[in-house]
């Protein structure tokens, strides 16, 4: 299948560079480092292997762009408003948008963009970073799950999964709802603690009350998720999340970056829609939801 990423950052930019590498057409949309990737190429430095890509396929518009199989957007959900002119070069009625995106609620706003578009939700449990133009720092992990949200056509979803696997990417499928609140278990806790704290996943679990604390949000999450009739998340994922997190070099999340960088913060989708989801499903979620004020405060 044919391939486009939109948002060639950390996230976009390993996954389209993987997939670039294993083979696959990929079409890489690129802003502020457009010229220098033209010029230098797309380096990702990994702990699984580095590797340079010399003269990937790169755009800075995607009207210039080919129609695609499956479109993935890394943007940060605060770009989401960009979506309406950004896609439409790009898709096929028959075109899968995989959404490498934080959050709950994401697919059901983008469906109410392209109404009928096949969508796939990507929850990438991975550590990388921008580390300068053209350049990806793959630092741990790098599995995906991959929630079918709205692709009827199975065996083109299944083929998603497979082209993944095939660029030696962990991929699986998994339900969309167990997907997407499984990545929040993480999400919501460490991204916002880290910015509140000014500090790193390694420091917050090195402490024993901020350590228990993460912990109880982990578990508020579950209870949510479990509200909401997600199966297959109990208590044991949280000390599973906290184990792969402790062997994790010292890391700061996409939030703590983006408040560090004087970005928007995506507090819409990972702490606004998933504590007002789960408060219509009669569930509190009293941690995060001061975790949340506190944000809201610093913005």
């Amino acid at each position: 299948m044919r391939y486009a990423v939109i948002g060639t950052g950390a996230i976009g930019g390993y996954y389209g560079a993987r997939l670039d590498k294993a083979g696959f057409e990929v079409h890489f949309l690129l802003h502020s480092d457009y010229r220098f990737v033209v010029d230098n190429g797309l380096t990702v430095d990994s702990c699984d292997g580095s590797f340079h890509l010399p003269s990937p396929k790169v755009y800075d518009n995607t009207a210039s762009m080919p129609e695609c199989d499956v479109v993935i957007v890394a943007l940060k959900t605060t770009n989401n408003h960009l979506l309406p002119s950004l896609l439409p070069p790009l898709l096929k009625p028959d075109t899968i948008v995989l959404l490498i995106q934080n959050g709950i609620g994401v697919e059901a706003d983008v469906e109410n963009m392209f109404p009928g578009q096949p969508l796939a939700a990507g929850l990438a449990f991975i550590c990388s970073a921008k580390a300068g133009p053209g350049h990806v720092n793959h630092q741990f992990y790098g599995n995906i799950n991959i929630g079918n949200y709205s692709c009827t056509d199975l065996q083109r979803f299944q083929q998603l999964v497979d082209d993944f696997r095939a660029a030696g990417i962990g991929a699986a499928s998994v339900g969309y709802l167990e997907a997407r609140w499984k990545k929040a278990v993480w999400n919501m806790p460490f991204n916002g603690m880290t910015v509140a704290l000014n500090t790193t996943t390694n420091r917050l679990l090195s402490c024993d009350a901020t350590r228990r604390l993460i912990y109880d949000q982990m578990l508020e999450v579950i209870g949510a998720a479990n509200a909401l009739g997600v199966n297959n998340i109990d208590p044991s994922f949280a000390d599973k999340m906290i184990a792969n997190t402790v062997k994790m070099p010292p890391y700061s999340p996409s939030m703590k970056l983006d408040y560090d960088f004087r970005r928007p913060m995506e507090i819409e989708y990972l702490y606004s829609r998933p504590i007002a989801e789960a408060k219509a499903a009669g569930f509190a979620m009293p941690k995060l939801e001061m975790l949340e004020a506190e944000l809201k405060f610093l913005i």
